[in-house]
């Protein structure tokens, strides 16, 4: 298996704690497996040392030379991120973009994504010194006050110590949660904390306090809301088969793992629903269902009412 190659492309001043917290985990995912998983590309614009938010720099690769064959590419920005003009920067993203390589941002990344263009109709956040000021300069998105978002190929963080997080939910979607726990074990950080962490209380007290297995599946529904997988991915991510997991599902909470699924990814439309002037037809993408007649079917089975007479109760 082929290693991922994850980029993260430094702008000067960025957080050490942030690019830290963003690399360790897959440098300890490589450390647990028989072979690499991922390649870690430090990047610049203009290559060479890049001085962080302490004393010191990290040596980097310059984007004019860096190619395109990335998984991910993360920007990692502090300071002010809304002064990062570059338009060499905006334009090497916009092609990475288009050929198909998932973006990221860290801390302040988000918003050079956003001024990229590269943000429109996702869901993502930012950290939280910056949320109101980018709410007021961008409004082709959804700006959530969250720890991560992963929007299909956009996975956002709030800076801190929230990439870990984030990681541990990138690292659980390709190789399972226990071998993510390996990981959040090995850093002493003994709870992962989910997406809506700012926000909302744990996935125990949420639901319950369900099965271990039962909470882990819930956290992967939570961080795949527009790219939801189906019942034998998340039971393989948690380590069960799918009549094991359903059967727990039952127990716990009175209702089929999809069940519970769909109506995670209906509540999120809701939100958007509300929040946001997002044409249906995006809302429909970004929570998974596609095609906005199975969206709209699906919503008003739910809510007993369509998705258009939803927003426009809240106008």
């Amino acid at each position: 298996m082929r290693a991922q190659r994850i980029g993260f492309c430094l702008i000067e001043g960025y957080a050490m704690m942030s690019t830290a917290a963003a690399m360790e985990p897959l440098r300890a995912a490589n450390l647990f497996s028989d072979a690499p998983l991922y390649e870690i590309v430090p990047l610049s614009v203009a290559g060479g040392a890049v001085a962080s938010s302490l004393p010191g720099a990290m040596d980097t690769v310059p984007i004019s030379k860096a190619g395109d064959d990335f998984d991910v590419v993360f920007v990692v920005a502090g300071g002010d991120p809304f002064r990062v003009q570059d338009q060499a920067l905006f334009t090497w993203l916009r092609h990475l973009d288009r050929k198909g390589v998932a973006l990221g941002g860290i801390s302040g990344g988000s918003a050079i994504l956003a001024n990229a263009g590269l943000m429109e109709n996702r869901r993502f956040t930012i950290h939280w010194h910056h949320l109101e000021d980018l709410r007021a300069r961008f409004d082709r998105g959804w700006l959530e006050h969250r720890l991560y978002v992963i929007d299909r190929d956009r996975y956002t963080c709030a800076g801190g110590t929230a990439p870990l997080d984030m990681m541990y939910a990138m690292i659980s979607a390709q190789h399972g949660v226990s071998f993510a726990r390996k990981i959040s074990d090995w850093f002493i950080q003994t709870e992962i904390r989910i997406a809506d962490a700012p926000q909302q209380a744990s996935v125990a007290a949420r639901y319950g306090s369900p099965p271990r297995a039962v909470a882990e599946a819930l956290e992967l529904m939570e961080s795949h809301i527009a790219d939801p997988l189906n019942l034998d991915q998340i039971a393989a991510l948690v380590g069960l088969s799918a009549r094991q997991l359903q059967r727990q599902f039952s127990k716990a909470l009175d209702l089929s793992v999809m069940h519970v699924y769909r109506d995670i990814r209906l509540e999120t439309a809701r939100e958007l629903l509300r929040s946001s002037h997002i044409p249906l037809g995006e809302i429909a993408n970004m929570t998974g269902f596609g095609a906005q007649a199975a969206f709209s079917s699906a919503y008003r089975q739910r809510y007993g009412q369509s998705p258009r007479e939803g927003r426009s109760a809240t106008t």
